[in-house]
């Protein structure tokens, strides 16, 4: 028991670590996007903000299981197969890329803009006001975000184990739901819970450092 436990915690932390990644990564442009174009952006433009909002929208409004079937061809591509814990990062990143758009442009919008203003004053580039002002003056709000990613991926890793992605859910439904051993199903929630508190813990820590 002890070592199922282990290795599915394991491939949780993995398939957590490494689809948070990469949806920081891949959210983080669109965000900026987003913020630009925004009434009071930068680059005010309805069109390309209305176009990148919709699709935000769209794309978080899917169910992440129906999301996990939907992209099985396009996981199979990728992964070279459709189940599997490295499999499960694809449509968790799929389903997190939207998420992590809206929080991060949600931060960015809530730059003071008499800052924004003071920096083009002193002839600062766009550029320079997305790295030094926006950028900068959000990483509290970001880091909050990031930490709401996280535990989100934790949630959504879970029920990615339901088909066959591995981690913790996958355990919960193989030993604890289909062979009724409660103990597992205990076990395996209370590591969940645990996971939450530590990312939520350690995030509280670092927004207090920063503020």
């Amino acid at each position: 028991m002890r070592e199922v436990i282990l290795t599915a915690t394991l491939q949780t932390l993995y398939m957590v670590g490494l689809s948070t990644i990469l949806a920081i990564i891949f959210g983080i442009f669109p965000a900026i996007v987003l913020t630009l174009t925004a009434v009071d952006g930068l680059k005010p433009n309805k069109i390309i903000y209305g176009i990148l909002d919709l699709l935000v929208n769209v794309f978080r409004s899917f169910p992440f299981v129906i999301l996990m079937i939907i992209v099985i061809p396009f996981t199979r591509a990728l992964a070279g197969k459709a189940i599997g814990t490295t499999a499960a990062v694809v449509p968790l990143t799929i389903s997190a890329v939207p998420f992590t758009a809206r929080i991060f442009e949600n931060a960015l919008r809530e730059t003071d803009h008499g800052v924004i203003e003071a920096a083009k004053s002193f002839g600062a580039r766009d550029m320079q006001i997305i790295r030094h002002v926006y950028i900068k003056e959000s990483i509290p709000r970001l880091l909050n975000g990031v930490v709401l990613l996280i535990i989100n991926m934790i949630s959504a890793s879970a029920m990615a184990g339901v088909l066959g992605g591995g981690g913790v859910g996958d355990v919960a439904i193989r030993y604890g739901y289909q062979w009724y051993k409660l103990d597992y199903l205990v076990i395996t929630s209370l590591i969940l819970v645990l996971l939450v508190q530590i990312v939520q813990g350690i995030g509280n820590l670092l927004h207090k450092k920063m503020v």
